[in-house]
């Protein structure tokens, strides 16, 4: 029985999701009904069909449409060092204390492209110096997660349009990157970065503990409880004194507030306690 408050397509809706999950593996449940339901009409209006229950029907016949789904249901707005200031705070009060580490780990909690754990990889060459490659390979990991193949793959590749770059510092553009376009990011660079297929809903962290956990324009999709567990998630996958960068909308609730202190307000960066 649908609530009296639901929406009086709700059935055919949870009957949808339960389709791509049962049958690709992509839990929704946890995303916010309003998103979801935007994401799915730009699809349907592709297609013409005015119902869930029609929808699904499209799934099954038309090759390639649950990849363009998923393209939908992740897009996002990246770039290379988006939001400077961002950086600038995590270069100053991150990056330069973990360079008394020995080792250090890093994710990039649906990154997209890659541009995101990219950008990280760059802020600690730049501090590690003129041997940073040799340095780095040794003790540095960054894991770039997300559940869009195309985008995974396009991290593989590591070439970038020129909007892509146009927030790089010109003499990072100019080390770290063949003249483009397309821009091709140092090899040395990528292989600092590890491109891996994890859906935040449902999969564990890739690898803990880390010592920073970027997850930026990413949970304001989901639903507060799938929050309130990314955000136990993310305390449980921390090193002790580990930072969580949140995106500048985004907020840290749920029993998880208790565990971080709030080192920059403006720019959402957390310690873990």
């Amino acid at each position: 029985m649908v609530p009296s408050h639901a929406a009086p397509d709700e059935p055919d809706l949870r009957a949808l999701m339960g389709k791509i999950e049962l049958e690709h593996g992509l839990a929704l449940s946890g995303y916010k009904r309003p998103c979801l339901r935007r994401r799915l009409a730009v699809r349907m209006r592709a297609h013409g069909v005015q119902s869930f229950a029609a929808y699904a029907d499209v799934l099954d016949r038309v090759p390639g449409e649950y990849d363009r789904l998923l393209d939908a249901l992740t897009i996002t707005v990246t770039k290379f060092f988006r939001n400077p200031e961002t950086y600038a705070v995590l270069r100053e009060r991150v990056v330069a204390p973990l360079g008394r580490e020995s080792t250090v780990r890093v994710w990039s909690a649906g990154c997209a492209s890659g541009e995101e754990p990219y950008s990280l990889a760059l802020l600690f060459a730049e501090r590690a110096g003129s041997r940073w490659a040799v340095r780095l390979a040794r003790r540095l990991r960054i894991d770039a997660t997300d559940l869009d193949p195309g985008a995974l793959e396009t991290m593989r590749r590591a070439d970038y349009a020129a909007s892509a770059v146009d927030e790089v510092p010109p003499e990072l553009l100019v080390r770290f990157f063949s003249a483009g376009p397309p821009y091709r990011l140092d090899p040395a660079v990528v292989r600092l970065v590890r491109p891996l297929a994890h859906d935040l809903t449902r999969d564990a962290p890739p690898d803990p503990p880390y010592h920073l956990i970027v997850c930026r324009n990413v949970v304001i999709y989901f639903d507060r409880p799938t929050q309130e567990r990314l955000f136990e998630a993310f305390a449980g996958a921390l090193a002790p004194g580990g930072h969580l960068l949140l995106g500048k909308v985004e907020t840290l609730f749920g029993p998880a507030r208790a565990r971080f202190a709030l080192e920059e307000p403006r720019e959402r960066l957390f310690r873990l306690l």
